[in-house]
């Protein structure tokens, strides 16, 4: 299993978050993390170009996004873009998209949010048509009709993961895509529900097995201490919550809220919670540090303590 650290989005000017960015990136290929995840939130910074920048400053670390909302992009404006990001990190770009929710793309955004999954599979068919390029992009199917000469092609396969959580989703993901990126999935939802659909769909298509990759908070502290992370997992981390795409996914599972799903604790108990999420078919964690600390300095050094028993770990997991 593949064990990889989300990176962003921090607070601040823009100029002083970048550079907090590019430090963490450094330390997590310095400390030997498989993989970053840059997030795309609708607050902060684009997430192909973080991992462009990203990309320059460092040589080995595999840099992801979790994920960019296909609404907010034509398909081939999106290809050009995760192609110049993968040409800065000399092909290290794993491009994770989805259909968002209703409330970043409507309410948000304006846009429409109708038959998302039916969207994501026409617009997969467009950007995989970009990606085998260069030569004409010509796809016409009931959301796109593209005519679009290219003359880009990608430097290596950019591996094409999608935020898939329901059952149609999971075998549009299987079928046209490399795997699925996850957030508010334990290990019963993924063993169960999110592993066996895709893996069948990726089967019946001929695919490879699909990369399964699941978004977890992790909190190192004492056993007394599990209690509050937990609570600010929630605090912090909960309004996810509030999407039926979420709820529905929440309901194939034992976690009822994002501080259910936190594995926290001592190095023994976080290192057993990501061996089930291993067992239950995940091929690559998201680690989504979460300090604890009743002011600024506190919080940093619990930072630092997470991260650097997650790349202890890491060892034991791969």
């Amino acid at each position: 299993m593949r064990v990889g650290v989300m990176i962003g989005p921090e607070r601040g000017a823009a100029e002083r978050k970048l550079g907090r960015m590019i430090e963490d990136i450094k330390w997590a290929e310095a400390a030997g993390m498989d993989t970053a995840w840059i997030p795309q939130v609708p607050t902060d910074f684009d997430a192909l170009i973080t991992v462009a920048l990203m990309g320059v400053a460092t040589e080995r670390i595999e840099l992801g996004t979790a994920v960019v909302p296909l609404q907010a992009q034509h398909p081939i404006a999106l290809g050009r873009q995760a192609m110049a990001a993968q040409a800065a990190s000399h092909g290290r770009l794993a491009l994770g998209v989805g259909p968002s929710h209703h409330w970043i793309v409507r309410d948000m955004l304006g846009l429409p949010y109708e038959k998302p999954a039916s969207y994501t599979r026409d617009y997969l068919q467009v950007l995989n048509a970009a990606f085998a390029g260069p030569g004409p992009v010509d796809v016409e199917n009931d959301h796109f009709t593209v005519h679009n000469p290219l003359d880009l092609a990608p430097t290596a396969p950019i591996p094409v993961l999608v935020a898939a959580l329901g059952p149609v989703m999971l075998r549009i993901a299987g079928e046209h895509a490399d795997g699925t990126v996850l957030w508010m999935a334990d290990e019963r939802a993924i063993g169960e529900h999110i592993a066996p659909r895709i893996t069948k769909a990726a089967e019946g298509a001929g695919r490879p097995a699909p990369r399964i990759v699941a978004g977890i908070p992790v909190c190192l502290c004492a056993p007394s201490e599990v209690d509050a992370a937990k609570e600010r997992a929630n605090r912090i981390l909960g309004e996810a919550e509030i999407s039926p795409n979420y709820q529905r996914l929440l309901e194939n599972g034992d976690a009822r809220d994002v501080g259910d799903l936190c594995a926290a604790g001592d190095e023994e108990a976080i290192l057993a919670r990501l061996r089930r999420f291993a067992d239950a078919g995940t091929t690559d964690i998201s680690v989504r540090l979460l300090p604890i600390g009743n002011d600024r300095d506190e919080l940093i050094a619990s930072k630092r303590r997470t991260r650097e028993m997650i790349a202890e770990l890491a060892k034991e997991l791969r």
